[in-house]
């Protein structure tokens, strides 16, 4: 008998992977049943065990509320004892004081000395239940007697009470009272509980406890406990997920277990969530506990993680197999016959498309196997024996003549089949003609290129001369005659003159005709004079343009400076033509592990670049260029900008982004030169005074000034009675004596009045220029001052009024420094009006002088100036006192 064979068909396979698949899926589905069925169950435990605390709990405070209303207070009607005190925090508040502090207590409203024991006897009482307690509990107690509420609790109740005027405390315990009131009205109530709750200022759950206790002939007593229900609830098991509500009488136990407490737990689904609620046997309450099905299946997938990549993978591997199995193992004929005639149309393309004759030929058969139009065309011309007698005499090669062309013919036999024989034929003279065009090309190529170079090289000398004698002529009526049209005429000869100065830079760095000239420079005087350049354009277009060099403005450094001011002045115009608002941002900076190197960031808020402008960087004028108003940015600037970094040992990488910008970051390699340390730095021991708005421009100057061996201080930093020596600040409201203002588009700085000046913060040394200039006047002025000041004195001491400026003016100044500390502006600006009233009688000028800075200053609600001119009255007086003294 022949055995069954199960027969290995496409079918028989398919369902074979079929049935693995499904069997699969089911043990996916158990697996995660049996998780989530776990899952539930240790919710259900754990909601079993808060239930049975939280009974607990309440069975415990049920107990002390009792305790709390038979024994303390039925007891505290006798004498209470003279010791007991009581602090008033504000109408109808009263603090118990006390020895023991775990707690505080608290009573509102009118009251007599018995409440006062009483609250005694119950925070002794709670001292010890809570003794051992680190949560916040609280107690709150409606007297019925007398209407007042008694709070004992862990909070530092008299703190809070004090400190804010609408305390946390007074909040609470008005809710508390309205919810009291309403349950003393309930007569069918007489225990009721809340909500969960929650302490937003200290992160507590609780729910509140209320118990009501009826007197003949008063009004009812409600005894209330805050419970708190953090420490009753596992940390994996957020508090805000539960819900403290009312059971339902109708409820049913849908999931029974085999265990008795289980039982007093549910599990339903209300969507999106799914609730485990568990019942409280004495109390018509019910915990719920929400989970989120998304949390449900996170922790699902993530306990079962490993199992079901596993199963994921064997089901990918199954459909693999089955379809590999289907291709190649069921339906080999099929695809081999596909693939046999693809590659017999390839080959027939290949052996078509050869330039040379190839011929294979079967001499057992006597018949071509493969052969092109060559081969075909030379064949009925040769004898093949022959060929291969003689290309054995000849390692293979040897040369033919057909028709009076030189062929050259190499031969090869098969190493498989010894009777096929391979021939290559090759046209000679063919090839030989080929070789002396590409020749005769390459040398009008090469001349093409040299005359190319001496063109552009001729022309650029050529063209200089004439663009600098038509840039001098317009600069001379330039400044004859100021006209726009006359300036945008210079300014097109200059971009011209730029333009004629790119060609001949960089046809002498492809004729390697260009030598770097390294010297010595101070790289800051190299960033102010390029700032000085860009400055027309930059506030033509109204952008900011930030210089931020972040080292030492007096460092040395070695390179080629006209080069790097080429690349730098270069990528700063393409920026201006590509950016219409915002601002331009240049950081120079130089990494701690390679003081050697240079690293410049040149970044704009402008449209960006495009793929074509970019593809300049790789060869020059191939895509179209950004342009604004006032003109177009050259394609050359960055292939020339690339190429010269890399002379330089250095390299240039462009980002840009359509619409927000671009950055450029050149990296060069410029030595440090050595510097003699200075003992003493330029602005040391100077107190300038910070008031500057923008953060950018504010980083730069401190910089510099800290550079200089200045000491910057802000008018936060700036304590009572430090006194500064000039005021630098970028708005020109806030300009006193002594002071710089920042302002981007000035070309250097210019006097505004005698103490003042205006800057460019991007210029180093007009900065510097213009510090050493105020602190010059400031110094002489001083000395002149001097004598005057005291003659000023004089009246003060001579007159008699002595004793009465003591007696009062220092009083005023005292005032004025509390009432702009409390922004009393009104009170501020009647005083300064009295202390500018002293001083006019005692004709003291400066005093008078400063009194009406002030009183400007309080008309604009200047914070910063106020203190600061209340610093300069408060020394002023100072000063007179220990003359007066002398």
């Amino acid at each position: 008998m022949v055995p069954y064979k199960f027969p290995l068909t496409s079918g028989n396979i398919t369902r074979f992977f079929v049935i693995f698949n499904l069997l699969l899926l089911l043990t996916i589905g158990f697996m995660v049943h049996n998780s989530v069925g776990a899952w539930l169950t240790a919710k259900r435990y754990a909601m079993l065990d808060i239930t049975h605390a939280v009974q607990k709990r309440i069975d415990t405070y049920r107990f002390a509320t009792w305790q709390i209303y038979e024994n303390l207070a039925t007891s505290a009607a006798g004498t209470p004892p003279e010791s007991l005190q009581e602090t008033r925090l504000r109408p109808d508040v009263y603090y118990l004081e006390k020895n023991r502090r775990k707690t505080e207590a608290l009573i509102f409203g009118s009251h007599d000395s018995s409440t006062l024991d009483m609250t005694l006897r119950m925070s002794n009482y709670l001292d010890t239940l809570w003794g051992a307690e680190n949560g916040t509990w609280s107690m709150y107690f409606l007297n019925g007697q007398d209407n007042s509420l008694i709070m004992v609790s862990t909070l530092p109740l008299k703190d809070m009470a004090t400190r804010f005027k609408e305390s946390a405390v007074t909040t609470l315990v008005d809710a508390r009272r309205a919810e009291m009131l309403q349950q003393a009205n309930a007569l069918d109530e007489r225990e009721s509980f809340s909500p969960l709750r929650r302490f937003a200022w200290q992160n507590d759950n609780y729910f509140t406890v209320r118990t009501t206790f009826n007197q003949p002939g008063h009004l009812a007593t409600v005894v209330a406990f805050d419970l708190p229900m953090n420490d009753l609830v596992p940390r994996n098991m957020p508090l805000e997920n539960f819900q403290l509500r009312q059971d339902s009488a109708t409820s049913s136990n849908t999931d029974a277990d085999s265990d008795g407490d289980v039982q007093n737990t549910q599990i339903a689904l209300v969507n999106p969530n799914l609730e485990i609620s568990a019942s409280l046997s004495t109390t018509p309450l019910q915990l719920v506990y929400r989970i989120p099905l998304t949390s449900l299946v996170l922790d699902t997938l993530h306990n079962l993680l490993w199992p079901l990549l596993a199963s994921f993978l064997l089901m990918l591997l199954s459909l693999a197999g089955l379809f590999l199995l289907r291709q190649q193992s069921l339906r080999p004929s099929e695809n081999q016959t596909a693939e046999l005639d693809s590659l017999r149309v390839l080959n027939e393309e290949i052996v078509a498309s050869l330039p040379v004759g190839l011929l294979v030929y079967d001499f057992a058969s006597n018949r071509t196997i493969i052969s092109n139009k060559i081969a075909e065309h030379l064949l009925p011309h040769l004898n093949l024996q022959k060929i291969i007698n003689m290309s054995d005499q000849h390692q293979g090669v040897l040369q033919a003549t057909v028709n009076n062309e030189v062929y050259e013919i190499r031969h090869a036999r098969s190493v498989y089949s010894p009777n096929t024989q391979l021939f290559l034929m090759r046209d000679q003279d063919r090839e030989l003609l080929v070789n002396k065009k590409l020749q005769k090309a390459q040398v009008v190529l090469d001349r093409n290129h040299q005359m190319r170079q001496q063109l552009l090289l001729n022309l650029g000398h050529a063209l200089n001369q004439p663009l600098e004698r038509v840039a001098s002529k317009l600069e001379e009526l330039n400044q004859t005659r100021q006209d726009n049209a006359l300036q945008e005429v210079v300014e097109e000869n200059q971009a011209l003159a730029r333009l004629v100065d790119d060609i001949v830079l960089l046809n002498r760095l492809e004729t390697h005709d260009w030598l770097p000239d390294a010297t010595s420079f101070n790289l800051q005087a190299l960033l102010d004079e390029i700032t000085l350049e860009l400055l027309p354009q930059v506030r033509r277009k109204g952008l900011t343009l930030l210089v931020n060099n972040h080292l030492n403005s007096d460092e040395v450094r070695f390179g080629d400076r006209r080069s790097i001011r080429k690349v730098l002045a270069t990528l700063m115009h393409y920026s201006l033509t590509t950016t219409n608002w915002g601002k331009i941002t240049l950081n120079v900076e130089s990494p701690e592990a390679r003081p050697d190197r240079l690293t410049m960031t040149l970044v704009d808020t402008g449209a960006g670049l495009s793929k074509d402008e970019l593809g300049n960087a790789d060869f020059p004028f191939l895509g179209e260029t950004a342009q604004d108003r006032f003109g177009q940015a050259s394609g050359l600037a960055f292939f020339l900008c690339k190429q010269l970094s890399k002379q330089l040992g250095g390299h240039l990488e462009i980002v840009a982004k359509e619409e927000i910008g671009s950055r450029y970051t050149m990296h060069f390699n410029l030595p440090l030169e050595h510097q003699q340390q200075q003992e003493e730095k330029l602005l040391e021991g100077v107190n300038a005074l910070i008031e500057i708005a923008v953060d950018d421009v504010r980083k730069i100057v401190c910089h510099q000034l800290e550079n200089w061996g200045a000491n910057c201080i802000t008018p936060d930093e700036r304590f009572s009675g430090q006194d500064h020596d000039v005021l630098i600040t970028d708005d020109p409201t806030k300009l006193v004596p002594w002071s710089l203002l920042l302002d981007g588009y000035e070309q250097g700085y210019q006097r505004l009045s005698d103490n003042q000046y205006r800057v460019n913060f991007n210029l180093s040394g007009a900065l510097q220029d213009a510090l050493l200039t105020l602190i010059e006047q400031q110094l002489s002025q001083g000395e002149v001052e001097e004598e005057p000041e005291q003659e000023e004195l004089t009246p003060l001491l001579g007159g008699g009024y002595y004793q009465l400026f003591v007696e009062t003016v220092p009083v005023d100044v005292k005032r004025l420094y509390t009432e702009s500390a409390d922004n009393d502006y009104s009170s501020l600006a009647q005083t300064a009006h009295r202390l500018k009233g002293v001083f006019a009688m005692l004709n003291l000028v400066p005093g008078k002088q400063l009194c009406e800075t002030l009183e400007e200053h309080i008309k604009k609600c200047d914070d910063s100036n106020i203190k600061n001119t209340t610093s300069n009255i408060d020394a002023y007086v100072n000063q007179l006192l220990q003359q007066g003294n002398q």
